[in-house]
This record gives C-alpha cells, sequence and structure tokens, in this order.
C-alpha cells in the first residue's frame, strides 16, 4: 500500500468561492498576466502556459481542479519515454509469427466440416500490447508465489494460443483442435478463457462481458486483503485486465472504479484496447470513446495514460507550434478515424491535412505511402512499453492506459477497421498471401493454395524462439498458467458443530441465525479460523453478524479514521487494516466478485480462503447468475447463503424480496451444490461436508449455496441415529407418523417441515392418516444423482440397472407422496419422476407480496392445513378417504379465507 504522501488526492478541491481574496492586487496581476498572453501570443499559448501551471500545481501537490479530459494526444511525451530494453527487431518477428498462427488457427477450424469458427480481429488489434506484455512485465509463478494476474480479453484467445505453440507449450495438433474439446479430446481447445475446461492453463474466464474488469478490481483488491491479514504475500503481483472499448458499456466495466480508486489499489492496470469499433459497428461513431473514458476514469479517482499515436506522427507534433494538429485530433470523430484505417494515403492527405494551409504544410514532404503508415499508439512497441513502465510506476492509484489501435491489424484492406471484421472468421487465397507478404512470414505461394494454410514456426533454435524462452524465464515462467500449490487443510472435529447439534432449547432462532452460530464457532477454530472470509452486501446486521464486528473486524485498508457512533455499544462496528470481514456495500455484484477472488485464492496465490457470501436471496442467483457461472469456470469454492430465503417468510418486504425461485436457478449450475435445510443440525452436517470436499483431501471444484431463513422456529437436537447421509445426499426421514392407520408421506424442506410436521398432527388426531415427514435437504442434489444414474443405464444397458438414491430411499414408504415447500412446484417436481408411487406437490408459485406469513400461506396453500388437504386429496384419489373429506377440510380449516389463517410468527430478521 502506498504510503499517505505518495498517494494522489482523490477528491480535489475546486474554486473556493466562499473563501476571501486577502491579496487582491496580487491576484490581479495574475489576471493580467493571463490576459496578456491572450492578447499577445493567442489562445492556443494562452490554454498551453495553463495546462502547463496545473500541472506544476499537481507537482507541488496543491489541490486543484482536476481536467476532466486532455487533448487527444499521448499522455507521455516522446522526451520522457524510457529506454527501451528490448530487441525491437526480433520482438516483431515473434509478433509477426503469433499473428499468422492465430489467424491461421481460426481459418483452419472453419475448414468444411468443422465451421466451428473463432475471431481472429481482436487479437489482430491487441497483439502488440499482449506482446510487450509477454516479454517485459507479466511475471509467472516459477518463483513460488502468484505472479501476476491477467485478465486476457476473451476474443484474444487465438493469439495466446498461437504464442503458446511457438513456445511448445501447445502441439499443431492442439491448434488444429480449437473449439473442438470432445471430437478432439484430449487436444482441445476452449473457444475462450475458461479456467474449467482447460485447469492447467487459463485462471480468470472473461468472456462475458463487462466481469472481467470487475473481477480484475477484487482481486487486486483481494490481493490486498491477504497481505494485510498476513496471509499471502501478495506484493509483488500486479493484476492486468484487458478490455474492449466496446466492452466498457457494460455497467459491471465501470461500475466500481470508485473502489479501486478509493483504496488505491496502484497493484492494478486496466489496458483499454480501443480499436473503436463493437462487434458490429462503431463504437462511438460521432464521439471521441478514449475522451470519454478519459473523463470517466479521472473523474473516479484512476491515473489515466493515453496511448493514441505511433512514433511515425512525432516528427508532426514536433512542428505543431500553434496546436493546429492536436486541435484536428480533438476534433475529429472516432468514426472519421476507422474511416482513415480503411482509405489510402490520398484520402488522408486530402480529408485531415488538406482543410488547413498548416497541415498541408507539415505533411509536404511525405509520400502518400508514408501518410497511410501514420500509425496508432497501441501498435508501437515502445510506446506500450513506457505506458505500461509508467502504469507500473505510478503509486496510491490504480491506472487505465486508453490504447488506440485498428481492429483487424495487419490483416488486409477486407478486414482492417471494417464494421464486419468481428463475423470475418476465415482468410481468402489473397488475404492469406497479403497477410503473409505483411508479416514476412516465410511461407510458399504453393503452401497457400493447396488447402488449409500451414502454421509457421521459426524452428526451437532460432533466436526468435531462444528469445522468448529467455524472457519468460526472466520473469518468472510461462503465463497464462494456472497451478494449485494449496495443501489441504486440517479440518475441525465434531466439536465445532456441537453447539448446533444440541438444538436451540426453548429459544426461537431462525437458519440464519443457526448457521452464523456455526461460523462463529468456526472461525475460532485456532488452524482455519483466520481463513474463513465472511462477505456481505451491507447487512450484517440483518444476518445477525454484527457480533463478530469487535472481533473479526470490518476490512478497511485506511483503518477507522473516525470516532464511531455506536463506538459504546458491544457490538461497534469497528474497521481495520487487518479486518477479516468484507462489508463491501449495496453491491452484490461486487460482493460476488470477492467471493471468486477468495475462492479462487486456493490456485491465485496458493493459499486457500474459505468466503461465505451470505445475502438475500432474492438479490442472489437471480441478480448476479452469470457471475456465479463465472465462480463455476474459474473453479472458485466456498459458501454461498441465500438468507432470508422463500417467498412468505421475509414477512412485510413484498414482491421484489420474496425469492421462490433461486433453487431452480442453482440448479443450473453444475458446480452448485444447494441445500434447503430446515434445522440446525442438519446444517452443521452440510457445512462439515462442505468443507471436506472443498477444503479436505481429494478437493473438488464446487461451491455450496444453503437457502436459510428468518423466521424464528425451535430447533430440535439432533435425532439419535441421524442419517446423516441422507441429510448429505438430499432426503433423510426426521419424523415417523406415530398415530393413525392410513398412510402417506410428507416430504418438506427447509421451513416448510415445521409445517409438515404440524399437518402430521392434524393428520393424525383428526382424520386417522399416518404420515411420514421427510426432510428433503436438496431437491437438487436428488435430481442430480439420478440424472446420473439414468445416464449410466442408459449407457450400460448390459449391466445391472441402477437405482437412482430417492427411489432407493422412498421404496419401502407407502404413499402417496405431498411435497411442500416454501419455493415455486418446480423446485420439489424435479424428482417427481423418481419417487415410487403418487405424487403431487404444493408450492408458491406466482409473485411474493406483503402480509403476514401466516395470509401469505394460506394465499399460496402451503401451511399446515393446506398440506393437510393435499394429502386427503391424493389419498381420495386412491379410495382411501371418502372424497366428501375434502370439502369438510376446505370448510373446516377455512382454506378459501386468506385472513382466517393465523398470522404466525413475527419478527426474525436472522
Amino acid at each position: 500500500m502506498a504510503s499517505g504522501s505518495d498517494r494522489n488526492p482523490i477528491i480535489i478541491g475546486g474554486l473556493p468561492s466562499q473563501v476571501p481574496d486577502f491579496d487582491p492586487e496580487e491576484t490581479q496581476e495574475w489576471l493580467d498576466s493571463l490576459d496578456a498572453a491572450v492578447d499577445e501570443r493567442g489562445r492556443e499559448r494562452a490554454r498551453y502556459l495553463m495546462l502547463r501551471l496545473i500541472e506544476r500545481a499537481r507537482e507541488k501537490r496543491v489541490a486543484v481542479p482536476e481536467m476532466r479530459s486532455t487533448d487527444y494526444v499521448n499522455t507521455i511525451a516522446t522526451k520522457d519515454e524510457p529506454f527501451f530494453p528490448g530487441n525491437e527487431e526480433i520482438e516483431r518477428k515473434i509478433l509477426n509469427a503469433t499473428r499468422w498462427n492465430a489467424a491461421v488457427m481460426v481459418s483452419r477450424a472453419q475448414r468444411p466440416g468443422i465451421g466451428v469458427g473463432g475471431h481472429i480481429a481482436t487479437f489482430a488489434s491487441s497483439a502488440s500490447l499482449y506482446d510487450v506484455g509477454f516479454n517485459h512485465f507479466f511475471r509467472g509463478k516459477d518463483e513460488g508465489d502468484g505472479g501476476d494476474q491477467i485478465f486476457f480479453q476473451g476474443h484474444a484467445s487465438p493469439g495466446v494460443y498461437a504464442r503458446a505453440y511457438l513456445l511448445d507449450r501447445l502441439s499443431e495438433q492442439q491448434l488444429d483442435a480449437f473449439r473442438q474439446e470432445k471430437s478432439k479430446a484430449p487436444y482441445g481447445l476452449s473457444s475462450y478463457p475458461h479456467p474449467r475446461l482447460m485447469p492447467d492453463f487459463w485462471e480468470f474466464p472473461t468472456v462475458s462481458m463487462g466481469l472481467g474488469p470487475l473481477g480484475a478490481i477484487y482481486q487486486a483488491r483481494m490481493n490486498r486483503y491477504m497481505e494485510h491479514r498476513g496471509i499471502a504475500d501478495t506484493s509483488k503481483s500486479h493484476v492486468w485486465a484487458y478490455l474492449g472499448d466496446g466492452e466498457m458499456d457494460e455497467p459491471e466495466s465501470l461500475g466500481q472504479l470508485s473502489l479501486a480508486a478509493r483504496e488505491g489499489l496502484d497493484n492494478l492496470t486496466f489496458v483499454v484496447n480501443c480499436n473503436l469499433q463493437r462487434l458490429d459497428g462503431p463504437v462511438r461513431g460521432n464521439g471521441k470513446i478514449i475522451q470519454e473514458l478519459e473523463s470517466q476514469f479521472r473523474g473516479a479517482g484512476w491515473n489515466v495514460i493515453k496511448l493514441i499515436w505511433d512514433r511515425s506522427w512525432d516528427p508532426l507534433l514536433a512542428q505543431d507550434r500553434d496546436g493546429t494538429l492536436v486541435n484536428k485530433m480533438n476534433s475529429t470523430p472516432d468514426g472519421q478515424f476507422q474511416t482513415y484505417a480503411t482509405e489510402s494515403g490520398s484520402y488522408i492527405r486530402e480529408h485531415f491535412f488538406g482543410d488547413d494551409h498548416r497541415l498541408r504544410a507539415m505533411v509536404e514532404g511525405m509520400t502518400d505511402d508514408q501518410l497511410l503508415h501514420l500509425g496508432r499508439g497501441g501498435h508501437d512497441h515502445k510506446k506500450v512499453y513506457a505506458a505500461y513502465k509508467a502504469a507500473l510506476e505510478h503509486k496510491g492509484q490504480p491506472t487505465v492506459i486508453l490504447a488506440q489501435t485498428v481492429k483487424g491489424w495487419t490483416l488486409g484492406p477486407n478486414f482492417e477497421g471494417r464494421n464486419a471484421t468481428h463475423q470475418m472468421k476465415k482468410l481468402t487465397v489473397d488475404d492469406l498471401k497479403h497477410f503473409r507478404d505483411r508479416l514476412h512470414i516465410p511461407i510458399a505461394d504453393k503452401d497457400l493454395e493447396g488447402g488449409a494454410p500451414p502454421y509457421y514456426h521459426p524452428g526451437r533454435d532460432s533466436e526468435e524462439i531462444q528469445y522468448m524462452h529467455d524472457r519468460r524465464k526472466g520473469l518468472g515462467g510461462f503465463v497464462p498458467t494456472r497451478v494449485v500449490r494449496a495443501k489441504p487443510l486440517q479440518l475441525p472435529d465434531d466439536k465445532a458443530y456441537s453447539t448446533a447439534k444440541k438444538g436451540s432449547g426453548q429459544q426461537s432462532i431462525a437458519t440464519t441465525m443457526a448457521f452464523v452460530r456455526i461460523l462463529k464457532d468456526l472461525m475460532r477454530d485456532k488452524e482455519i479460523g483466520k481463513r474463513f472470509v465472511p462477505i456481505a452486501p451491507d447487512e450484517y446486521r440483518t444476518f445477525g453478524m454484527d457480533a463478530f464486528f469487535p472481533s473479526a473486524k470490518i476490512y478497511n485498508p485506511l483503518g477507522q479514521q473516525y470516532e464511531s457512533v455506536d463506538r459504546q455499544l458491544l457490538l461497534a462496528y469497528k474497521e481495520s487494516p487487518t479486518g477479516q470481514m468484507l462489508h463491501d456495500g449495496i453491491t452484490e455484484a461486487g460482493c460476488t466478485a470477492s467471493l471468486i477472488a477468495a475462492g479462487s485464492a486456493y490456485a491465485t496465490h496458493g493459499e486457500p480462503l474459505i468466503p461465505v457470501y451470505v445475502f438475500y436471496s432474492m438479490f442472489g442467483f437471480q441478480r448476479t447468475g452469470d457471475q456465479f457461472w463465472q465462480m463455476a469456470d474459474q473453479l472458485a469454492r466456498g459458501f454461498v447463503l441465500g438468507a432470508t430465503a422463500g417467498r412468505t417468510t421475509l414477512t412485510g418486504e413484498g414482491l421484489q424480496h420474496a425469492d421462490g425461485h433461486s433453487h431452480l436457478l442453482a440448479s443450473t449450475n453444475p458446480a452448485c451444490v444447494a441445500y434447503d435445510p430446515a434445522y440446525g443440525f442438519e446444517i452443521a452436517h452440510i457445512v462439515k461436508d462442505g468443507l471436506r470436499r472443498m477444503y479436505g483431501e481429494n478437493s473438488e471444484d464446487v461451491f455450496y449455496y444453503l437457502t436459510v431463513y428468518n423466521e424464528p422456529i425451535q430447533h430440535p437436537a439432533e435425532p439419535e441415529n441421524v442419517d446423516v447421509e441422507g441429510i448429505l445426499k438430499g432426503i433423510h426421514l426426521y419424523k415417523r407418523g406415530e398415530a393413525g392407520t392410513i398412510p402417506a408421506q410428507i416430504l418438506a424442506s427447509g421451513v416448510a417441515v415445521p409445517w409438515a410436521v404440524e399437518a402430521q398432527r392434524i393428520l393424525a388426531e383428526e382424520w386417522n392418516v399416518k404420515a411420514d415427514v421427510w426432510s428433503a435437504t436438496s431437491w437438487n442434489e436428488l435430481r442430480r444423482e439420478a440424472v446420473d444414474v439414468e445416464e449410466h443405464n442408459l449407457l450400460h444397458p448390459e449391466e445391472e440397472q441402477r437405482v437412482p438414491y430417492v427411489t432407493q430411499k422412498l421404496s419401502g414408504a407407502e404413499g402417496p407422496f405431498v411435497a411442500v415447500s416454501d419455493w415455486m412446484r418446480s423446485v420439489p417436481d424435479q424428482i417427481s419422476r423418481w419417487v415410487p408411487g403418487r405424487y403431487q406437490s404444493l408450492g408458491a408459485d406466482g409473485f411474493g407480496f406483503a402480509d403476514t406469513r401466516g395470509a401469505a400461506r394460506r394465499f399460496f396453500h402451503i401451511d399446515a392445513q393446506s398440506v393437510v388437504l393435499g394429502v386427503l386429496t391424493e389419498l381420495a384419489k386412491d379410495g382411501k378417504v371418502d372424497r366428501s373429506a375434502l370439502k369438510q377440510a376446505i370448510d373446516r380449516y377455512q382454506l378459501l379465507d386468506v385472513a382466517a389463517a393465523d398470522p404466525g410468527p413475527e419478527g426474525g430478521d436472522a
């Protein structure tokens, strides 16, 4: 962390309008000097002087207003560029070979009979940006630490593969298996950066655009968090995020810039590849995206480095004494610059330089070909190097490099700057020849005319390949590489869960609080306690976790520089640079990004963290489901708590807060192990098993989702001979029916289990029905296992056919089977086909609303009395009770009158 004196101020004062002028004469002298400069030397000279004064004021740490944007020129002046330490000729040969192989790989993937495509143009525009990083900046993991964390732009993956091929990390056979992961297994390459598909290669999934920049910010912050808490030395790690200018339209791309600035994350650099194009058109044809982004980043408190022009412009800018050229650059819209990239030198001479005699005079001695090759800064290795070096040396702020490039650069006139470039996947023979000549690749015409174009490798002993290996050796090994060095954790024994297994006695607590009590005991464990990372979006008190504040404290790299309003209270709000809790504000997206960064620390830095993300259930999977998919792809682990779960439990909040479907969303994520426990003892076994599966021997790349409720209930002690296997696999017999003669089965989950128990009592006392109550801790896991069994049976008809666990478990139970939960019927309906008997479900389908819990449950017909009716209805279908009993039940319990329902328990925020 930069010291206070090194940090640039984030908030810079404006004009002090309320401060009196103590020396009007001196003030007037300054104003007169400015007037004289304008009158005698012109406005452009006066503007230059003012900008230099502002620059000098910043150097002297005088607080002056920040400029929203600067001229459309490079931030780093030519005279300030550092010495370039590389061999530019060799690096150009390396880059040319990489460009060729990347384009050829995609073109070959589009061959007849395959046609899986790929994208050529993105890497073509950003190749130099990556190459300078690979050769001079990106740190590998060979030194035993996490190296640098690099979020590659997803559509640039062909270039990363092409470079890995030159380094013998990938074979020609693998390049030819691009986007053919199953048909060419085990040689297939994923389309984009997917760690789950290539777990030894990629580290960060980025192609769901917008999630890369968000993830990079929180990765940089997690690096600081781990360092401040003494878990890992991340001081050498730098986070690089490569982004597209079109991608910056995603809200997630810019949504957390202020956090990076507020916490002074100078270990973070964004590199925005400004090729001025989205996927199929200009980004801001009438505007200037670099200027727009500069304003946004500056306003958020970032250091901004603009990299717009290559060295061929330097002599022209040196002649620009009156600012005419800079003014032309400032006033030309992006759409026109895109057009210049596709036109001739004579067109550029006429339309860019032709409308002002001073501009025409600048280029009189230049040929049309020289004008055509006036290039963009993102393609100039020396300029890129200068920008990267300046970014690493800047202290106290994150840096963004806005680099102008041309989409499809070097691919030829049919590709460069064209709106259709993103969709163009195959090079014609003429395109290939032009491309080959442009890159000076030694491949004969006949090799381009007889089928698929060949790859090019200059030879393992060539100076280019030796140079590449030397550079990577000096920087700590290959990049990208994913390495898992973490050892299994020594996990707590049963004692850590004993409180939950005892039940709550006469006290009524919500399952949220039951989980929090377990977590509190686990955080006291000497072996793994410090590795827990509690995360919440501004709701710790709602979830009953304010008791953690005094001991665990809230992480803030600047500490607590104020006196807390509740400092006299036992549970006072406390912040600390070594705090354990992440209190990310009202941002589920930010919290989920913290979850992913913490959950993958076992691989990123070789030190396991155990994130516990607690949130309003409705605002979890629904709001940030794409990030949970990213979490699965990144092989992150941890616990996700959907608190205040259910459609009727969060009384009074209404539609927007009522979650009755997150388990359906969770079921779509193959890495998500989802549970809906009813009692503390179930939660204890689930958490213990989750720690074993994620952090013990033979750890698995999964994460756990538990829905917990805010309704206070009495938690029973763990039953004797409890069915632990059933709890973990998804269903166990909680309470066998003790009275009545007509058998039935009630399956319930979460907060519905107490309703089922009450329905069991009513059925026995009033209807002579003997119902067993089953706690379905995971409808999702039961279905997942059953599907796996069916898949095995389908493909192995000659073997003894397997039976799904839920079928085995219920095979001795006499139906009918009635399922009930605080979820949509679709949640318990997941297992219907494997239940051995008549099956019916009750659920909260539709929108939630604000009312008492009892009224809401009566409305959805899921309360205890409605469960009684559901069981009787199924028994009537089998002729085991008379159908007249159904009308009797409806009238007796007033099931058509919502207002007649018992309001149910109040309170229970946690």
